[in-house]
C-alpha cells in the first residue's frame, strides 16, 4: 500500500507563517482581545493553540479543559500540561453535572445507551462554554478541526464544528502532522489519542483502519480532481474497497457540511 503518493504541502515554515498571520489578522479585524480554545490533549487543539500563542502571545490566549467523565481525565491532564508548556491560562470545567441534568430533563433520550447522542450533547456543551467565555472576555473562539475532519464529517454540527476562526481548516491531517513536527509538539500529545471525556473509544481517529496519509490522498483526489474511484485506486496503488469506504464516509456526512436549507424568495 502506498503511504504518500499524492503531493501534500511540505513547506511547513510557510504554512506556519500563514496560520499565524491568519490568526493575528482575524483577531485584529474583529477588534477582539484574543482567543479562547478548547484544549483536549490531542494534536489538533495543541497545534492550534501553539499557533495562536505565536500569533498573539500567551497573555491573549485562554484555554478551557472540558472533560465530561472520568474517562477523559488523562486527556484533561495532557491538556493542562500543554497549557503549562505554552504559558497560557487554562481552566478545567467538568461537564458531567450538565450531562446528568440534561438526561433528567430529556428522559426520552438514553444518553448512557446512545453514545452518539451523548457525544453530540457534550460537543455542544463544550462549544456553549467556549462561547460563554468568549462573550465575557471579548475573545474569539478558535476551532481545531482540519480539512480531513470536515471532509469525513468528524465533527458535531453546532459543536466542535462551530468556531469564529479555523486556522487548521485548510490543512489535511497529514499536513497538520507535518506542522506539528516543525512545532516540536510534545511526544505525549503525538502518541496519545484525545479521548476528550466523551465516551469509551472516542478519539481523533476516523475508525477507517487506514493510514492517515492514504485517507488524505483519497480525499484529496475525491474533492480536488475529476478522478473516478477506479482511477484513484490505481493511481494510489490501493484496493478499490478502501477507496469506496473512504468515499462513502465522505458522502454520508455531506449533510454536516451544507448550510441549512432556506426557502427561495418569491
Amino acid at each position: 500500500m502506498c503511504e504518500r503518493t499524492t503531493a501534500f504541502r511540505t513547506d511547513t515554515d510557510a504554512i506556519r507563517d500563514e496560520c499565524v498571520s491568519f490568526v493575528r489578522s482575524t483577531v485584529t479585524t474583529a477588534d477582539a482581545d484574543g482567543v479562547v480554545i478548547g484544549l483536549d490533549g490531542g494534536l489538533g487543539s495543541t497545534v492550534a493553540a501553539t499557533l495562536a500563542v505565536e500569533a498573539l502571545g500567551p497573555e491573549s490566549v485562554s484555554g478551557l479543559v472540558l472533560p465530561s467523565s472520568k474517562i477523559g481525565s488523562r486527556s484533561a491532564q495532557n491538556a493542562e500540561a500543554v497549557a503549562d508548556l505554552l504559558g497560557i491560562d487554562a481552566e478545567r470545567i467538568h461537564l458531567q453535572p450538565l450531562v446528568v441534568r440534561f438526561s433528567e430533563l430529556a428522559p426520552q433520550t438514553d444518553l448512557h445507551g446512545d453514545p452518539i447522542a451523548r457525544e453530540n450533547l457534550v460537543a455542544r456543551l463544550r462549544m456553549t462554554m467556549l462561547y460563554l467565555t468568549a462573550n465575557a472576555t471579548e475573545q474569539l473562539v478558535v476551532g481545531t478541526t482540519n480539512k480531513s475532519d470536515r471532509l469525513l464529517g468528524s465533527f458535531t454540527k453546532h459543536g466542535d464544528g462551530a468556531a469564529d476562526l479555523r486556522p487548521l481548516g485548510g490543512l489535511y491531517r497529514t499536513e497538520v502532522e507535518a506542522v506539528a513536527d516543525d512545532l516540536e509538539i510534545p511526544a505525549f500529545v503525538r502518541e496519545t489519542p484525545a479521548a476528550v471525556g466523551f465516551y469509551p473509544g472516542r478519539s481523533d481517529s476516523h475508525d477507517l483502519d487506514v493510514p492517515q496519509s492514504v485517507i488524505d490522498a483519497v480525499l484529496r483526489r475525491l474533492v480536488e480532481t475529476d478522478d473516478d474511484r477506479d482511477r484513484i485506486a490505481t493511481t494510489l496503488d490501493i484496493d478499490r474497497e478502501t477507496v469506496d469506504r473512504i468515499a462513502q464516509h465522505h458522502e454520508a456526512t455531506a449533510h454536516k457540511r451544507r448550510h441549512p436549507p432556506t426557502p427561495r424568495a418569491p
